[in-house]
């Protein structure tokens, strides 16, 4: 019976005391002021200034206007004059390489023969005139009944590169694909007077073997007039106007027979 009492009293026996307790309740007292500490930091609410962009800031305390007449800031009127130079930009065609008026004088210089030609414009690499004249002896070939749309854009190509090929080992500054096309679309243009006189009457005999030959010297000679003086190549324009009529002789072949 002793042994159970002296094992009953060791078993409940603990080396807890009193002072352990406090310094336990105290420390749980810190933690809970701490912990209440922090809540009470994150739970203050920020100034509505803090979330508020600086433009708005700025702009509503230097706003001195009234309702309806706003104040005009530097950045309103920077907008306003950036808008203000959309209308000094260059019309559209322009940006595309469209020049109405380089067109019409390009047109003239070929239909006039004997007028100078003018370097600068002629060495542009405007395709607009060529394509409308290319289409334009199409047509008209088909209203005489010719399907030739193929053949126009076969032979003007090859000539076209037959031709690039000749003025960069007879001339010094050399020439470029565009500036080749466009002079010899250009001059294609009397190729087209005679596709569309092909419309009224045929071309199949005397009158019309000699307009022929006659449109193909006006052709051969507005280009070498236009080689020539967009590339500086004095005295040697019949040499440039052998190869054109060759070359326009094949339009006229498709256009007489």
């Amino acid at each position: 019976m002793s042994n159970f009492e002296q094992f009953h009293f060791d078993f409940y026996q603990s080396n807890y005391t009193i002072d352990d307790q406090e310094e336990g309740y105290n420390s749980y007292g810190s933690n809970e002021n701490l912990s209440g500490s922090r809540k009470s930091q994150t739970g203050e609410q920020p100034p509505a200034s803090a979330f508020a962009p600086s433009e708005m800031l700025l702009s509503s305390q230097s706003y001195t206007g009234q309702i309806l007449q706003p104040t005009y800031s530097p950045d309103t009127l920077s907008h306003l004059s950036y808008a203000d130079g959309f209308d000094e930009e260059p019309p559209l065609l322009e940006e595309l390489g469209i020049n109405f008026e380089h067109i019409w004088q390009k047109t003239l210089t070929v239909l006039n023969p004997m007028k100078p030609a003018d370097g600068s414009i002629m060495n542009e690499t405007d395709l607009t005139g060529p394509m409308v004249f290319c289409l334009a002896l199409g047509a008209t070939l088909l209203l005489a009944g010719k399907v030739h749309f193929g053949y126009v854009y076969g032979v003007s190509a090859i000539g076209c590169l037959a031709m690039h090929a000749l003025l960069n080992l007879m001339s010094v500054p050399g020439v470029s694909h565009g500036c080749v096309a466009s002079v010899l679309g250009y001059c294609l243009l009397p190729m087209v007077i005679l596709s569309s006189s092909a419309v009224i009457f045929s071309l199949q005999g005397i009158l019309g073997t000699l307009l022929a030959l006659f449109i193909i010297g006006w052709c051969s000679l507005s280009a070498s007039k236009i080689f020539t003086s967009a590339l500086a190549m004095e005295g040697q324009q019949l040499l440039i106007a052998y190869p054109c009529a060759l070359l326009y002789g094949l339009f006229a072949l498709l256009t007489v027979f």
